[in-house]
């Protein structure tokens, strides 16, 4: 099976599903609980009928969904096919698939001399270090990756990777500054953009676009 990149995913025109961080997600928001359990019954018969199975979520008022095919990293056609299912379960319910919620956040450590300190980022997180990575894919906890940085200070140490739906870019930004935040740099759109607080934290607005292109975040 072969790994589809951005662009022939928003082929699909998946709507309301965005593409982040190698799989396919949405939130289905629901009028009560009995609607989301009933729903996540129906996803999990068609994943069953598929013999592919995604993540799910249920809450009190939503249904999260992130969908993935494991052997490849990455979303495939089988992904492509079970969302068009959930969203025609979802429309069965009366229920609209919806994007703009949907979030994957890494956090990054920028450090001049990162392979002393990842062993103890992996220890007290239970996590392997691995790569420039911590991560252990079982967790909620988000991805821990690691930057080589200059060792001058004041320097840049934790900032976080905001991973979106390329139509929630300006919408987050508008609100950033809005909220008295700056933007750095869009020197790296449409892949990222660089927005810091007003005390100078920063943190990367991603996407899936012009990925190949781009440096890391």
């Amino acid at each position: 099976m072969t790994k589809l990149d951005g662009r022939r995913i928003a082929d699909e025109g998946l709507h309301g599903w965005a593409y982040l961080l190698g799989g396919l997600q949405t939130r289905l928001r629901t009028p009560d609980f009995a609607t989301g359990l009933a729903i996540v019954g129906a996803i999990g018969a068609a994943a069953e009928e598929m013999n592919h199975h995604p993540d799910l979520d249920l809450r009190y008022g939503h249904v999260d969904v992130r969908l993935s095919s494991h052997d490849v990293g990455g979303v495939t056609e089988r992904d492509i096919r079970l969302a068009h299912a959930i969203s025609a379960i979802a429309a069965e319910a009366g229920v609209t698939p919806d994007c703009t919620g949907s979030v994957r956040l890494e956090l990054a450590l920028d450090s001049p001399a990162y392979g002393v300190i990842q062993p103890f980022w992996g220890a007290v997180l239970a996590a392997e270090a691995k790569g420039d990575d911590v991560n252990d894919p079982d967790s909620p906890l988000p991805l821990v990756w690691f930057q080589e940085s200059g060792s001058e200070e004041p320097r840049q140490r934790w900032h976080l990777d905001v991973w979106v739906d390329p139509s929630q870019v300006q919408p987050r930004i508008a609100a950033a500054l809005a909220a008295g935040g700056t933007l750095v740099t869009d020197e790296y759109a449409p892949s990222y953009w660089v927005l810091a607080d007003a005390e100078g934290n920063k943190v990367c607005l991603c996407t899936w676009q012009e990925r190949d292109n781009a440096v890391d975040g």
